[in-house]
């Protein structure tokens, strides 16, 4: 799945300026994911925790040194994103919360995700410790297995990757075949 991003800007009324956004029909368990300014994930929670909403944003505890001493922090485990529960009526004040940037879009419509998810990973979350995301990048060229998917155990030399997928070229039954998988679903291979 490739999520795309759009900004909201929302016009001054008053000033004869027309206000424009689109309302989804969604139910009042969806959940949705919210782009905000670097480092602002938690006012951003705090906020629409205070407009009713519900919201996810999980944190993590790590331990930061300075010169002169440790601390233990709380920081976002989604750097930049914020998951929230709210009613197609709160959508405008929602949107124009500050701290948010955008909300994240899928095929041109505001991408939904189901409760049953969000609850998959606050499970998962309070299960695992020290789970960490990590981007890797590929040089072209590179060996990968998919470990994962339709293709798992086959090798490919890649051709060429974006922030979250990579292109694959495999080689199976004497022809060249290209898949686009997601870097979670391969790892570097001494072959």
């Amino acid at each position: 799945m490739i999520l795309k991003i759009q900004s909201h800007k929302f016009a001054n009324p008053d000033k004869g300026q027309q206000i424009c956004f689109m309302q989804n029909e969604s139910s009042p368990n969806d959940w949705h994911a919210l782009y905000t300014k670097p480092r602002s994930e938690k006012k951003v929670a705090e906020r629409l925790l205070a407009k009713g909403c519900q919201v996810y944003a999980p944190l993590e505890t790590k331990i930061k040194q300075w010169s002169d001493r440790k601390k233990e922090v709380k920081e976002p485990f989604f750097k930049s994103y914020v998951f929230v529960q709210f009613e197609n009526s709160q959508r405008f004040e929602v949107l124009n919360t500050p701290g948010v940037v955008a909300e994240v879009k899928w095929l041109g419509k505001a991408a939904k995700i189901k409760a049953e998810e969000i609850e998959a990973i606050r499970d998962f979350l309070e299960r695992y410790q020290g789970v960490k995301i990590e981007s890797f990048d590929l040089a072209r060229g590179e060996r990968l297995r998919i470990k994962h998917g339709n293709l798992e155990d086959s090798y490919g030399t890649v051709v060429r990757q974006s922030k979250h997928r990579v292109l694959l070229e495999i080689e199976k039954l004497g022809m060249a075949l290209y898949a686009e998988v997601p870097k979670s679903q391969v790892e570097k291979t001494d072959l």
